[in-house]
């Protein structure tokens, strides 16, 4: 039967229509797209001349609150006084020019190079046992845990009845102080080395003890550098608490000496001297970081 071609319904051959175009909407204030700047973003890296300026607004901070309380306390009879700047520098000029600063500089860091050095060497070896080994990590992890909650700083009567009162309870007493805390950070750091590290070692053919200088230590550097950076403080805590162990020279014997004696310009000066030696012990060991792991900065 033949289909008449009329009857056939038209197709139609037109083009189906382009999609329409997205219609782009204005992000509200705050949201994304809008850029915060080099100060106001969150994370990333600031820039050394933002890092100088915003350094020099936050001392001359503390400098004008220093001045505050200066004035606020010159002349009251409650005993409360702070000195102000300028007789700082008085007594700090007198001192090094009696010679009594460096004398005491010198006493304070033998003391601090020798206790926070052995614990800092205790710290890493054992540190990196218990991080890459899970038998010394079950043997260690439980005595020391309660070790480091006993105050290192109530051992002193200890320390003078075992030691007597020379330079060895000194030095042990920043030892005890810090050393746990340096070991436990130090474990954490070597546990965070990529598994994928250690398996591509294993699977080269390199021994344990190839394993850990190769690839556990190198990896571990930036984060042990980190761990005594951030202890340090906690050593010069334990320092001005060894000092007073019959001491004769050392920053902490001179602030205490000076307090007898109400010389608020010598305590203070003294007290600039231990930020002095924190921001450049911070700075050095910030250069040695990056000297150490230039692929981590």
């Amino acid at each position: 039967m033949t289909v008449p071609v009329d009857s056939v319904p038209a197709v139609d051959a037109a083009e189906p229509e382009a999609p329409a175009p997205p219609v782009a909407v204005a992000a509200p204030p705050g949201h994304r797209g809008r850029p915060l700047g080099t100060l106001g973003r969150i994370r990333g890296t600031l820039p050394l001349r933002w890092r100088l300026i915003l350094g020099a607004v936050g001392m001359a901070g503390v400098i004008v609150l220093w001045i505050v309380a200066a004035r606020a306390t010159a002349g009251a009879d409650t005993g409360v006084r702070v000195p102000t700047p300028a007789a700082t520098w008085d007594a700090l000029r007198e001192l090094w020019s009696s010679g009594t600063l460096s004398a005491d500089l010198a006493a304070s860091g033998e003391r601090m190079l020798y206790g926070y050095g052995i614990s800092v060497l205790i710290g890493v070896v054992v540190g990196i046992a218990m991080g890459a080994f899970p038998a010394a990590e079950g043997t260690l992890e439980a005595p020391i845990g309660f070790l480091r909650y006993i105050p290192a700083s109530a051992l002193t009567p200890i320390m003078v009845l075992w030691l007597g009162v020379d330079e060895a309870p000194k030095i042990t007493l920043i030892v005890v102080g810090t050393v746990f805390f340096n070991i436990l950070m130090v474990a954490d750091v070597a546990r965070a080395v990529p598994r994928e590290l250690i398996d591509a070692a294993a699977t080269l053919g390199a021994s344990r003890r190839r394993t850990v200088a190769r690839v556990v230590i190198p990896h571990s550097l930036p984060g042990i550098v980190d761990v005594t950076r951030i202890n340090l403080a906690a050593a010069w805590l334990m320092l001005v608490v060894a000092e007073l162990l019959a001491s004769d020279e050392g920053l902490a014997v001179r602030i205490v000496r000076s307090g007898r004696f109400l010389h608020f310009d010598t305590m203070f000066a003294v007290l600039v001297v231990f930020g002095v030696i924190g921001v450049v012990s911070d700075l050095a060991l910030r250069g040695l970081r990056w000297l150490v792991a230039p692929w981590d900065r």
